[in-house]
């Protein structure tokens, strides 16, 4: 039985803008049970958090392939340089460090990888360290067939993060969610290239 999720999906003008410090509850976008629980977070205070929906055309396996790789992220997240496995094999508790592009307010970050389930197209990691203002920043990652005949994908991303001193949390939401829009905008090009190959 499909649960509802709160998410902004790729294309801001054709869904209502979420509150950034509620959690993701509120009926918005269908999705099944077994996706919406990976993606409601306990959301402190002094937190925020928000979801993006991007649809994908292309096979489930085809995007899964791109984004279960936490040692290649540069693949499709434009905003990092590069990407090294500073601990582990691959697996949860794999940590990485990456660096990030000139411009943003970043130039680095140790994630750890928290979930990889490859069965049910699951991934998420925490920002463990780094020099960034996104503290307590946790991702996860979904992604399942989409119900046009089960030859797409629909790809959700949600997060949680602390709002930084003297940002508020509709600040921040925006300037996380402008970044996870536009790695999934690349994905969907990446993923939608592999397809037809």
């Amino acid at each position: 039985m499909p649960s509802s999720i709160q998410v902004r999906r790729a294309n801001p003008a054709t869904v209502n803008r979420p509150k950034p410090s509620q959690t993701t509850t509120h009926p918005v976008v269908p999705v099944p049970d077994s996706v919406a629980r990976y993606h409601t977070h306990t959301v402190a205070p002094k937190q925020c958090c928000s979801a993006v929906v991007q649809t994908i055309h292309a096979p489930v396996s085809t995007v899964w392939s791109v984004v279960r790789r936490f040692d290649n992220p540069q693949a499709y997240k434009h905003f990092l340089k590069s990407c090294h496995v500073i601990d582990g094999d691959g697996n949860v508790g794999t940590l990485r460090e990456v660096q990030v592009v000139s411009g943003l307010p970043a130039e680095s970050s140790t994630e750890r990888l928290e979930i990889l389930d490859d069965d049910r197209h699951v991934i998420s990691f925490r920002i463990v360290g780094g020099d960034h203002r996104l503290h307590n920043y946790r991702s996860v990652t979904t992604l399942h067939a989409s119900s046009s005949g089960g030859t797409g994908t629909v790809v959700v991303e949600s997060y949680v993060v602390d709002v930084p001193p003297g940002n508020t949390k509709e600040e921040t939401c925006v300037f996380v969610d402008t970044i996870v829009r536009c790695n999934l905008q690349s994905l969907t090009q990446i993923a939608e290239t592999m397809a037809r190959a």
